[in-house]
């Protein structure tokens, strides 16, 4: 039998690596004649810089950068296996972890070292980036990442503007003569996975501002901000970016990339397919085992059991979720492509618990789930 395990990380627990050579162990243990190939993936969020330098054999890289307020921090980002891909998380560098609850003030956060993450892996000569804009601690549009990038977001004076959203009030113009030239060679895919325009009742400010400390006034203002700002890009860089589904992601960081990059948004975990070259690896498999840490019903939006599950059923393979639990509607994934769902909890115990045995939970659920395959191949 040869089996493709490709499940996501458990988060607070174990990296998809981690889990993938649990199951894998499980698995062993039960039929050691198997075949396994491990492809460790996520869907965009917390943990894809990790699972893809896994998956493809490729290497982290630490880099100092500016923090979301203007303090240095150092944060990671992954050189791909094949030698032409960079992948960021953007919270890496301006995440909302980064900063204190008690200076969380989106009017002063910048995307600026997200920006200083991009022309690092420019420096290593990658030519396509994949970026996760999740986790934000900002609601600048993008423009800190732009001015690192070596674009001019000018006053009326012609200064350059200050960081954060509160600053974009004071935007008179842009000048792109002084942006990194690599950017014209270079291809940017964004790992976005909401539908927020830029600005609005729906926009970056009134849904996700006041996470990040803003009060309602504030979100009033960030969010005319947001509506100049992105009349200057159509203006100076005849690009509309307001309406466009997903703009809004990461206080705005969307737009800006699209209005300086020419990114393109998709669904994270479409790009992890791709990266991984999954539907590839997948062919001639008997069984797919997928998995998260915990599976309900949002997991058929977008989520990675879900991709995995779609590019399995695309080739008829069938599809196991050995999840770390699961909620009462989670049988909504049935009919989605993931034909069973494996707890990996045998008994009860508390979160804190499973997290810190997860190596071995899993093991032992890969193990017996394994056992109940060859019965029912004996049955069969």
């Amino acid at each position: 039998m040869r089996i493709v395990i490709a499940p996501d990380s458990f988060k607070g627990s174990l990296s998809a690596q981690e889990v993938c050579d649990a199951i894998a162990r499980g698995v062993l243990r039960a039929a050691p004649e198997t075949v396994i190939d491990t492809v460790p993936m996520a869907d965009g969020g917390e943990g894809t810089v990790q699972s893809l330098v896994d998956a493809t054999g490729g290497e982290l890289v630490m880099q100092h950068v500016t923090g979301p307020l203007g303090e240095p921090v150092t944060a990671t980002f992954g050189l791909l296996g094949d030698g032409e891909t960079a992948v960021i998380e953007m919270a890496s560098a301006s995440g909302l972890p980064l900063v204190p609850e008690g200076r969380r003030n989106p009017l002063v956060t910048t995307t600026r070292g997200t920006g200083e993450l991009m022309r690092a892996a420019l420096d290593r000569g990658r030519r396509k980036l994949l970026i996760g804009i999740g986790g934000s601690a900002t609601n600048d549009g993008g423009a800190g990442m732009a001015q690192a990038l070596g674009a001019a977001l000018l006053d009326g004076n012609g200064r350059p503007i200050g960081p954060g959203g509160g600053a974009l009030a004071s935007l008179a113009r842009i000048d792109l003569s002084g942006m990194d030239p690599r950017l014209a060679e270079t291809e940017v895919v964004v790992a976005c996975d909401v539908e927020n325009p830029l600005t609005g009742a729906r926009g970056a400010s009134a849904v996700y501002g006041p996470q990040k400390g803003a009060t309602p006034e504030m979100v009033r203002q960030l969010d005319a901000n947001l509506r100049h700002y992105a009349e200057i890009i159509r203006r100076d860089l005849g690009k509309d970016v307001a309406e466009v589904p997903g703009a809004g992601a990461a206080g705005g960081l969307g737009a800006g990339l699209i209005a300086f990059t020419g990114a393109s948004l998709r669904r994270g975990v479409e790009i992890v397919i791709e990266a991984v070259r999954l539907r590839e690896r997948l062919r001639g498999a008997d069984l797919v085992i997928t998995g998260e840490g915990r599976t309900d019903g949002q997991t058929v939006f977008g989520k990675t059991p879900a991709g995995v599950a779609r590019v399995a059923g695309e080739l008829g393979i069938p599809v196991v979720g050995l999840v770390g639990s699961y909620s009462s509607d989670a049988g909504v994934v049935h009919a989605h492509g993931i034909d069973a769902l494996v707890s990996i909890l045998h008994e009860p115990i508390t979160v804190a618990e499973a997290i810190a045995q997860g190596a071995t939970l899993i093991e032992r659920a890969a193990e017996e789930l394994m056992r109940l395959l060859l019965v029912g191949q004996r049955l069969r």
